[in-house]
């Protein structure tokens, strides 16, 4: 595989630099492919508008198309703005020409036909023709709402789309025209989680990479309040009738919106060229044009461009933003979430949510907890040790304090429920502690200090998204929580309340600060996963133990 695969628009220009050939060229390098260019219009545009368009003669086209064609190897093409009838079959007749000559690439048709301010941009009676000639070569089309409801039209097929099952029924239609697949994008579509969770999983596929998984209440809670769950972007890709996959992300109220289907068209053709499959495609294209939205900086008094180059330098972890600041944790809690469910949804928390928890399990518990504040307060010295300034240094012994203080708070505690002192202290090390203990000390005398930040933050995250969930159950109507009257209420309260769900809160900053200053290699990451992981499994079977008295 090309390190840089070469890589071809066929689009309109645009003078300010947001959308057509000059958002392609931009996104194919930060996508390190090599972007060549065939111009079909000329446009005099702004961030406000369109306000003039030059088209190309389609003999020109066509010779900037064979000069590019018979003298590099492309591995992906795409279409966007093709202006007029003549200029669209110079095209088509070209593609199918090298197609047949050279065998087929990847294609990705954008039917670029209206500007988000509503100038027309391909003439009426060159839709038939890029319906009849080039969409039956295509990999895949593009079309957002507007778009697709026109094409439909044109061939007077149910056009309306105005929610989820529309937009997937518009899909399917879509691809009875021709193309082997179709990428209705919904930017112009208002969907809501619930609309989401009313598709069955017969009907597609859900992909909901920047939604808050299960059991993240530590993520909302403490930065995640401006995903809004009736307001999302839903794409819709339609790969066959029984194949439909939908991308769901948070809505983003920005005006930097400017050449956003440009930039995704053209970081999928990158993602293609580069033997990527097609839905795999979608979700890295999605990705990078939703970051662009989110990172841009405001240009011009209208609708400015997206940020093209936020990836100029490839990130195992995305960047902090305001729907999304903590995006190592997110990431964490993804990669592992089979287990972190088992873990926050424990038959211990379960029993301990609802006031039936044996007795005995809660004392083995919260005396084999006493012990392993030594362990914590041990990795917290290990942390300051490793620590090259003093506010990290000072951060650490902060905790280690904290925990020394918490130790003389948990033995009043352990004393309301008649553990004394001496039984406490003289309480033998279980198994499972130890072994968690060791695994803790072992990660804190390796090279990364990371890797223990991240293993602290398990236990500290872990507790506090535990605390959030069962106050969150205890809120619905018929809980199964019995929060009033509970013997653990004091338990519950505490990790739900508001000075430990403070500490979590400067946990989260303290581990995605240290991330987004020291950006991760793709071995490190994996360090960092794995103990993220294994912590949790060991935090499970601490749960575990505190079941299994034998």
């Amino acid at each position: 595989m090309l390190e840089s695969p070469p890589v071809l628009t066929i689009a309109g220009s645009d003078s300010s630099g947001g959308a057509g050939i000059q958002a392609d060229l931009k996104t194919f390098t930060v996508h390190r492919c090599y972007g060549a260019s065939v111009t079909t219009a000329l446009t005099a545009q702004n961030t406000a508008g369109v306000q003039a368009v030059f088209g190309v003669p389609p003999d020109f086209v066509k010779q900037q198309m064979n000069s590019v064609l018979d003298d590099i190897d492309i591995k992906a093409i795409k279409t966007g703005m093709l202006f007029d009838t003549e200029n669209t079959k110079a095209v088509a007749q070209t593609l199918r020409g090298l197609f047949d000559a050279k065998g087929h690439v990847p294609f990705i048709c954008d039917p670029v036909c209206v500007s988000t301010s509503g100038h027309a941009l391909l003439h009426p009676d060159a839709l038939d023709v890029l319906i009849d000639e080039l969409f039956p070569i295509s990999d895949l089309i593009t079309p957002n709402k507007a778009e697709a409801e026109l094409l439909l039209k044109q061939r007077n097929l149910p056009s309306r789309i105005a929610n989820l099952q529309d937009m997937i029924d518009a899909a399917r239609q879509l691809r009875s025209l021709g193309p082997q697949a179709v990428l209705l994008k919904g930017g112009h579509c208002v969907v809501s989680l619930g609309d989401l969770e009313n598709v069955s999983s017969d009907e597609a596929h859900v992909v909901r990479d920047d939604l808050l998984d299960e059991n993240s209440n530590i993520l909302r809670i403490h930065g995640r309040n401006e995903q809004h769950p009736d307001s999302l972007v839903v794409d819709v890709l339609c790969e066959s009738d029984s194949h439909i996959t939908i991308f769901a992300r948070t809505r983003i109220q920005s005006t930097s919106t400017h050449g956003t289907g440009c930039t995704l068209s053209a970081a999928l053709v990158c993602q293609l060229a580069r033997g990527t499959s097609l839905s795999e495609a979608v979700r890295l294209a999605t990705a990078y044009t939703h970051n662009g939205i989110e990172t841009a900086i405001p240009i011009g008094s209208g609708f400015g461009p997206l940020n093209h180059i936020h990836s100029i330098t490839p990130r195992l972890v995305s960047p902090r933003t305001k729907t999304n600041p903590y995006p190592l944790t997110s990431s964490l809690i993804r990669s592992s979430r089979v287990i972190w469910k088992e873990y926050v949804q424990h038959e211990f928390v379960v029993l301990l949510g609802k006031g039936t928890l044996p007795k005995e399990n809660f004392l083995h518990f919260i005396k084999q907890d006493y012990l392993y504040l030594k362990y914590y307060a041990r990795a917290y010295a290990l942390l300051a040790a490793k620590s090259h300034a003093y506010a990290p240094i000072s951060a650490a012994i902060d905790v280690v304090l904290s925990i020394v203080q918490e130790s003389s708070m948990h033995m009043g505690y352990c004393a309301e429920w008649g553990i004394t002192e001496d039984e406490l202290i003289n309480t033998p090390e279980s198994p499972t502690l130890t072994a968690y203990g060791a695994f803790l000390i072992d990660t804190g005398m390796q090279g990364d200090s990371m890797k223990l930040v991240v293993a602290l933050a398990a236990c500290l995250l872990g507790y506090g998204e535990v605390g959030l969930w069962l106050k969150e159950e205890a809120r619905a109507p018929n809980s199964w929580v019995q929060w009033e009257g509970n013997p653990y209420l004091k338990w519950m309260e505490d990790y739900s309340g508001d000075v430990y769900q403070k500490a979590v809160k400067a946990g989260l900053e303290t581990l995605e600060s240290r991330a987004a200053a020291d950006a991760p290699s793709q071995i490190r990451f994996a360090d960092w996963q794995y103990v993220w992981e294994r912590c949790t499994q060991l935090e499970k079977g601490f749960w575990d133990m505190a079941m299994n008295l034998d």
